[in-house]
């Protein structure tokens, strides 16, 4: 007999710096090759959203290496009052972007 349920992959050891709810900064420095954290978020504030768990770093993968060891990835939340100076939507509009570990900085 097939079963009905939907296959869900378990990602890999979710264990990282971060849980859902902290609040964290996306690190500002110069990028050096391929980088997958967007420019527009260097700097700023977020909080933690959801931890996906480990994958391969592609920021290593783009250029051939094995992206070992893996990363945790995290989505994370900002407001979008905090990304853009003249924003003049609801306050409550934010925006979500996937973001790895030693992106992120904890904020005390």
């Amino acid at each position: 007999m097939v079963s009905k349920r939907p296959h869900t992959r378990k990602p890999a050891a979710l264990s990282g710096a971060f849980a859902p709810g902290d609040p964290v900064r996306v690190a500002k420095r110069p990028v050096l090759g391929h980088c997958r954290t967007p420019w527009y978020l260097r700097g700023k504030p977020g909080v933690v959203a959801a931890v996906y768990g480990r994958f391969r770093n592609p920021e290593q993968l783009a250029y051939h290496k094995p992206g070992l060891p893996a990363l945790v990835l995290y989505k994370v939340r900002f407001a979008q009052g905090d990304l853009w100076g003249r924003y003049a939507g609801p306050a409550g509009d934010h925006l979500e972007a996937d973001i790895y570990e030693h992106w992120l900085e904890p904020i005390t």
